[in-house]
């Protein structure tokens, strides 16, 4: 089974995508799941998870009204707000729905670069791991070294590194972004997914080999068995059309993995991790 780790779904007349700008005509449309399903078909994928683009619940809501819709999509990840007094309620609700497999609050967004380290975020954060359910971590590399303390301070955290938490792929650089990468990989909790890159290139100038440096450091600190690829699509399409994201991370990747290590990147992962 090939799963697509990471991919969203959105409607832009709902109102809740404050990052989207009508001068991004590429991202400023709806996209919905009978927009995907033939994108799927031609890529050979089979199931997907689906992940919240909007801060609000009522975008959690959208998504698992149209997960439950469509055969493909396995799992959600939703947004509650973790400063919420109400969060442990109000996942316990979440807990129940069909499909429902993780939260993702939108780091990278936050004023505070430290935000996951606040006592509410924690308290929240350990409710949600003894819940059982997945935490997605959006990053940028300056937030890694307060990731690090939060998965001290919540060590049973069941995490994955969306994006590689988009490390300067258009410069090249490495520093500082890989040390951070192997201590977050020394948590064995912690998986990352193989997504997001190509935004990071230089959106149409980019290739492969690009790519390459920032994907073989994460199979060599995380390994195979943590890693899973996720299309990012529909942002994606910014630089790369969904074949192409794929055909990338198989291009990269085949070198490096036997069949059952490919086998585990493009989909056992996925089902391990969030239960699919």
């Amino acid at each position: 089974m090939i799963v697509d780790a990471h991919h969203h779904l959105w409607q832009v007349g709902r109102g809740d995508y404050d990052w989207m700008s009508p001068d991004v005509p590429v991202l400023a449309r709806d996209y919905l799941a009978e927009d995907l399903r033939p994108v799927l078909r031609r890529a050979g994928v089979d199931r997907t998870v689906l992940v919240q683009a909007a801060q609000t619940e009522a975008e959690t809501d959208f998504l698992l009204l149209l997960a439950a819709q469509a055969d493909f999509v396995a799992g959600v990840v939703g947004w509650l707000d973790f400063e919420d007094a109400a969060f442990p309620a109000k996942l316990e609700a979440l807990m129940r729905r069909p499909k429902f497999v993780g939260l993702r609050p939108m780091l990278q967004d936050h004023a505070d670069d430290g935000y996951v380290l606040r006592p509410a975020v924690l308290a929240n954060l350990r409710h949600l791991a003894a819940a059982g359910a997945a935490f997605d971590i959006l990053t940028l590399p300056r937030h890694l070294p307060f990731v690090l303390r939060m998965l001290d301070a919540v060590p049973d955290l069941r995490a994955v590194v969306d994006h590689l938490s988009k490390p300067p792929v258009a410069s090249g650089r490495l520093e500082g972004w890989a040390g951070d990468m192997a201590l977050i990989a020394a948590h064995p909790g912690v998986f990352c997914k193989v997504s997001g890159l190509v935004t990071e290139a230089r959106h149409q100038d980019w290739a492969p080999g690009d790519l390459a440096p920032y994907v073989r450091h994460v199979l060599d600190v995380f390994g195979a068995d943590r890693l899973m690829f996720g299309s990012d699509w529909p942002v994606c399409l910014l630089a790369a059309s969904y074949a192409e994201v794929m055909n990338a991370a198989r291009g990269i990747l085949d070198p490096l993995l036997d069949a059952e290590g490919m086998a585990k990147v493009f989909g056992g992962n996925a089902v391990r991790f969030y239960r699919l």
